[in-house]
């Protein structure tokens, strides 16, 4: 029987999963944007950075609650549960809060703005943080069958 042990998630890793994520997300709202704006929509010198209400809410609404109701239920998006890792407390490595969680989906604009800064910080730090893990409180897990040394929390 195989040890079963958790490791910090890498940045391929993780950005394997946003591909899923984002691909999974373009087919839910592609087709609700089109039908509602046409495909004139995707023709940038005829459309705003917002075309409209509906815009609004399909592009920017929508994907917040997914994610972050994905993230309460599951502790991880589809691409997360698909490389098996889990969102968790980095100090506890609990569930997260449903406020670490909202703090950590409004941190990635911090962790986008300058130049993605935020996001290749994964692949450098010792605990795989990206800076919106680190304001949130958050790590990324992954289960692994073998491997040196479980992940240790602060009080483990």
């Amino acid at each position: 029987m195989q040890n079963q042990a958790f490791e910090y998630a890498g940045f391929w890793a993780r950005t394997g999963a946003a591909i899923i994520d984002s691909i999974l997300m373009a087919l839910i709202t592609f087709p609700l944007l089109i039908s509602i704006y046409g495909w004139a929509y995707f023709d940038g010198e005829s459309t705003d950075l917002i075309a409209g209400p509906a815009d609004f809410l399909i592009s920017w609404v929508l994907p917040a609650i997914a994610v972050i109701v994905f993230w309460v239920l599951k502790q991880a998006t589809p691409g997360k549960m698909a490389i098996s890792a889990k969102i968790v407390d980095a100090a506890t490595g609990q569930p997260a809060s449903t406020a670490q969680l909202v703090g950590r989906y409004f941190a990635y604009f911090v962790s986008i703005i300058p130049l993605f800064l935020g996001i290749f910080w994964v692949a450098f730090d010792k605990r795989k943080q990206g800076w919106h893990d680190k304001l949130a409180g958050t790590v990324v897990i992954k289960k692994v069958n073998t491997g040196p040394e479980p992940v240790r929390f602060n009080n483990a």
